[in-house]
């Protein structure tokens, strides 16, 4: 008798079978392909993935022997016996990094490569007295791939095949292990039932609302969204200005969309956290919480609701590892560097993107350096996968030359330009250059304003000029959330008293954060960040027009501090001299356009991931380890810092101390968390401001650099603050 995994019972009666365990896999694993017509690729892979535990030694191992055993490179030899070359190459990349990871290519010293020539193998031959080994003929592969992209597209599909036989194998070992945790991943609702209440909601929200001119714009934004649903699945954008209501009229899209078309799931992607948790609060509001998956890592289950804490944390566990549910709110460094991962735990749940409803949600800000491959990779969804992408933005990117000719992108809104007019509220002037203290006169002569800066240190001291005239408040990446989350709240219920309000802020602000001020000033930079701040200006349509202030700092640390923010502030300064009305969709075009232009090939593909996914000699070569450490949104070289903020964040640190290792506090921490610069971790590290714990928790022990008004203090470096990037 031949295991695949044990139990408690020493007389191996419940022990799971190996031969169980292979056929069951490979019939997941096949179900999860079929969705993309590559079934019998995937079934090879589950029948092989694990027959090197046919050895003596691994049930040896089994039965409780320290011996380590190789069995995944066993079932990655064998497929290249019986096999045609070009689909064996594919099924060994899987099946040999099916627990470490897809392998590079490599050479016979180092990857795949010496894995298969070099193999250190106990004998596994008996697999063949229990296997039935498939007789598969497949003469090409299931894909067409886009021009020129002929090794993109190969490499794509066996990240896809690769990511439905890890998910096979870890929920066939979890059914088997762990049958509780595994029945949380059922239960999810129907479409038909997802499409109803939803249906209710805005019926209950037109009936409460009044016959305005803005009311009635949304309702005609709402019916083109459910009339292009009908359309099939494609390329499409979705162009509506701030206030016209794009998240419900994106999910409207959405759960007709899948309806019409069949499809299985709906993914909005968000590059920021304020957005996500906004956009998840409505949607569990509206679906009920067990449909609806948060993925980031400031997302704490907990904070929702004490009373079943164990089992939303199962819950929250199971859905973030596959998604496997209906509706899924994550970031954009989730959802790409997923898309280039090379390790099990990322790719997973790769696979139920297959025939799904993708919404990237402000897809202005897919970071230009690597634009081109996060591109070919929805490019690849649409064409090969069934999927339906949908670029959600008040400032779409004009990407329409970087994609491949063959797909076109449709427009759900039928006249953008005149949804523009229809909810303009603000007007663009232009301040030219001034010195703080012209700046300072400036803000003072209003009585609630907004006034957003490239770097925390302008941040810092326009903050402790104001603050000797009035009520002014802070806001920047130096302020853990919570503390950042309290101020708002402040500042909030200030702008809606009537009461005196002055913020000084960094990007931070434009992250979608729903405030609402008469008057923005906003220091020169790109024309899509100067529109996000205009969304901060007269949101709700309260005065007749706001006011969008554009100026440029004559201080040294009120200048970009990055070539890449000085190449923006440049364009955006020659969009705001050729158009009178700088947020209009033809400056927008022509922003992108120069934009694009100048960062050039290279410069939308810095890591050179298009080239490194060509195939190699044999076209089938790809370094899939080194692209998933390339393609990175988040760089490395800054630091975390926890700060002990408050009674909550102090009862956390405290149990940290006692345990000694990360347990759930991760998470937990979150809200608690600065992140700084690896010179200004040293700062603080040397003077003994830090108390490290376990070697990756680093906590402030000196309150005396923690501000109430502007978080972390003496940090040195201007510092760039831009928009906060989660995970």
């Amino acid at each position: 008798m031949y295991y695949a995994h044990t139990t408690d019972k020493s007389d191996k009666s419940d022990w799971q079978l190996l031969i169980n365990h292979l056929t069951e896999v490979a019939s997941l694993s096949s179900s999860f392909a079929a969705e993309f017509n590559a079934g019998e690729l995937a079934f090879i892979a589950g029948i092989f993935h694990d027959i090197g535990k046919y050895s003596e030694k691994f049930q040896k191992r089994l039965e409780g022997s320290p011996i380590k055993v190789d069995h995944s490179t066993a079932g990655a030899v064998e497929v290249s016996k019986l096999y045609p070359l070009a689909q064996s190459i594919l099924l060994q990349y899987i099946i040999a990094g099916h627990h470490t990871g897809l392998l590079n290519y490599g050479n016979p010293e180092c990857g795949l490569c010496r894995r298969l020539n070099n193999p250190v193998l106990e004998d596994y031959s008996k697999y063949k007295d229990e296997v039935t080994v498939p007789e598969i003929v497949i003469s090409r592969l299931p894909i067409r791939p886009l021009s020129g992209m002929n090794g993109f597209s190969i490499s794509f599909f066996i990240r896809m095949l690769f990511s439905c036989l890890v998910d096979a194998d870890s929920l066939n070992t979890e059914a088997f292990m762990n049958p509780k945790l595994a029945s949380m991943r059922k239960g999810y609702d129907s479409r038909e039932y997802l499409s109803s209440v939803f249906s209710d909601n805005i019926a209950k929200i037109t009936a409460g609302a009044s016959d305005s001119a803005i009311n009635q714009n949304r309702k005609k934004i709402l019916d083109q969204c459910l009339n292009k649903a009908e359309l099939p699945p494609g390329f499409f954008s979705l162009t509506v200005p701030t206030g016209g209501g794009k998240t419900l009229s994106s999910m409207a899209f959405s759960l007709k969309h899948l309806s019409v078309n069949n499809l299985n799931r709906i993914f909005y992607i968000i590059p920021y956290t304020s957005i996500i948790e906004q956009n998840a609060k409505i949607f569990r509001g509206i679906f009920g919480e067990k449909n609806v998956l948060e993925h980031h890592s400031n997302y704490d289950p907990v904070k929702e609701d004490n009373d079943d804490f164990e089992e939303k944390q199962d819950r929250y566990k199971v859905s973030s590892e596959n998604w496997d549910i209906p509706i899924t709110v994550t970031t954009n460094v989730q959802f790409f560097e997923s898309l280039f991962a090379h390790k099990r735990s990322r790719c997973r749940k790769l696979h139920n993107l297959t025939n799904s409803i993708i919404i990237l949600d402000e897809a202005q800000m897919l970071p230009t350096e690597f634009l081109k491959p996060s591109l070919q990779a929805l490019s690849e969804l649409v064409v090969n996968y069934g999927s339906t992408v949908v670029l959600c933005t008040a400032t779409q990117p004009k990407i329409g030359d970087l994609i491949d000719k063959s797909l076109h992108i449709t427009e759900i809104m039928s006249d953008p330009q005149e949804l523009y007019k229809q909810f303009k509220r603000v007007q663009v002037k232009q301040l030219g250059r001034l010195s703080d203290k012209e700046l300072v006169d400036c803000l003072m002569q209003h009585y609630q304003m907004l006034c957003i800066v490239n770097t925390r240190k302008h941040a810092q001291v326009l903050f402790d000029e104001l603050s000797e005239y009035g009520n002014v408040y802070h806001l920047s990446a130096k302020m853990c959330p919570v503390h950042r989350r309290k101020i708002l709240t402040e500042i909030r219920e200030n702008l809606a008293n009537g009461h005196e309000c002055r913020v000084i802020s960094t990007q931070l602000i434009e992250a979608g954060v729903d405030v609402d001020f008469p008057v923005v000033y906003r220091a020169m930079t790109g024309i899509d960040s100067i529109a996000q701040a205009a969304g901060r200006c007269n949101r709700e349509g309260k005065h007749q027009i706001g006011e969008v202030f554009i100026f440029s700092s004559t201080e040294k640390h009120g200048k970009p501090t990055s070539g890449w923010q000085s190449r923006l502030a440049e364009i955006g300064e020659m969009v705001l001299e050729s158009h009178e009305d700088p947020l209009s969709l033809q400056a927008i075009d022509e922003y992108f356009s120069r934009l694009y232009f100048y960062e050039g090939d290279d410069g939308l593909d810095q890591k050179n991931i298009l080239n490194l996914l060509k195939g190699g000699n044999n076209g089938l070569d790809f370094p899939f380890e080194d692209i998933s450490y390339a393609f990175r949104y988040i760089e490395g070289g800054t630091r975390d810092v926890i700060v002990p903020y408050d009674k909550d964040a102090e009862k956390v640190i405290d149990k940290l101390r006692k345990i000694g290792f990360p347990g759930n506090f991760v998470r937990k921490l979150q809200g608690y968390t600065v992140n700084i610069y690896a010179h200004e971790f040293r700062e603080l590290e040397q003077s003994g401001a830090l108390e490290t714990v376990g070697e990756r928790f680093h906590i402030l022990v000196n309150p005396g650099l923690y501000s109430e008004h502007t978080g972390l203090v003496r940090v040195s470096g201007d510092g760039y603050d831009g928009r906060l990037l989660i995970t």
